[in-house]
């Protein structure tokens, strides 16, 4: 099977780098996250579909970043997964699997179940580790299933996160497995926010408190080029800014012997954000020695079709941003498959 081999941040740090172990090109399909808990599946929300995972692994991307809820997956805290959506979820991850693609779990929870935070009483640190302790039993034997540990963690401390982190962490390789492990930070994981203090202590402080026993976990980031950073805006003001946010974060990864993974980024339509777009690529695609790679938000069967970020093709053609990471990827040949 085509795909790429997860090695850990320090492991590469000592090893050549090649297209096997470096140069992720991801594509984040949503819709398992979709609607609310206790929506019907195919109603509230869906998997990706087998065609829209072909489409884009024809394209040449080497990685699937796959959102779902943890509330559907384990309606009750420290219980067994729902059947049927255990169920969905592993047969989506054998279709990106047989394309030829590594597989990133993520669960979209921004460090809450139900609305409660990680840490809390209704949501203890230990229920967290025990949820990825079913996840790691189930997926953590494959090469190319890699784990990120939680999608945008905010309004929570960063040490707090750490220890959740670190629990999760721990819990994986108490169940045996060695599976590539995505660590984010607090603060919506911004790269523009890495060594800004939103909450106390930064990411860029905090984060060296994060343990692995196998060493094999990468840094996920998240950065969006419109005005606030949210990504939720039609136009890309601040490209410069989330150009150098990224490389700065760049720095810090090779600075501190580690490697990031670029797990959200995105511009709209507009011919003036397909050159940033191009300049986000490359800022990973020329660094192998602090990123993994990227992977961008986002597609999915279910998105409107003018959603300003969407590159889910419509009738067969490709969005514009498609066109522009086509190019930007072309422009490495020795990155991908």
């Amino acid at each position: 099977m085509r795909g790429i081999a997860l090695i850990g941040a320090a492991s590469l740090a000592t090893q050549p780098v090649s297209a096997a172990t470096t140069c992720m090109r991801g594509i984040n399909l949503a819709g398992a996250e979709f609607g609310k808990v206790g929506d019907a599946y195919g109603k509230g929300y869906t998997y990706p579909s087998a065609e829209t995972i072909r489409y884009f692994a024809s394209k040449g991307f080497t990685a699937v970043r796959l959102p779902f809820l943890w509330e559907r997956l384990q309606p009750k805290l420290y219980a067994s997964f729902d059947r049927a959506e255990a169920k969905r979820l592993a047969a989506t991850v054998e279709l990106v699997r047989k394309a030829g693609m590594v597989v990133i779990l993520d669960p979209h929870n921004y460090a809450r179940y139900k609305g409660d935070l990680i840490g809390t009483d209704n949501v203890p640190q230990s229920a967290f580790a025990d949820f990825w302790r079913r996840l790691s039993v189930r997926f953590g034997t494959e090469a190319d299933i890699a784990f990120g540990l939680m999608n945008e963690p905010h309004d929570i401390a960063a040490e707090d996160w750490v220890s959740a982190a670190n629990g999760a962490i721990a819990a994986i390789r108490q169940a045996g497995s060695a599976s590539l492990i995505l660590v984010p930070g607090t603060a919506w994981t911004g790269a523009h926010s890495w060594s800004a203090g939103d909450y106390g202590t930064t990411n860029a402080a905090a984060m060296s408190a994060i343990v692995d026993p196998q060493n094999n976990y990468v840094f996920e980031v998240h950065q969006y080029l419109d005005q606030d950073f949210s990504g939720k805006n039609d136009e890309c003001s601040r490209a410069a800014d989330a150009v150098k946010a990224l490389s700065d974060v760049g720095t810090w990864l090779k600075q501190n012997n580690r490697r990031g993974l670029l797990g959200e980024f995105a511009v709209p339509r507009q011919p003036e954000c397909q050159s940033a777009l191009v300049d986000m690529v490359k800022v990973v695609e020329s660094n192998p020695d602090a990123w993994l790679g990227w992977a961008y938000w986002a597609a999915g069967d279910w998105w409107p079709e003018d959603e300003i970020l969407n590159i889910q093709p419509v009738r067969q053609a490709d969005k514009p941003q498609m066109a522009t990471l086509l190019k930007a990827m072309s422009e490495n040949a020795s990155c991908g498959r």
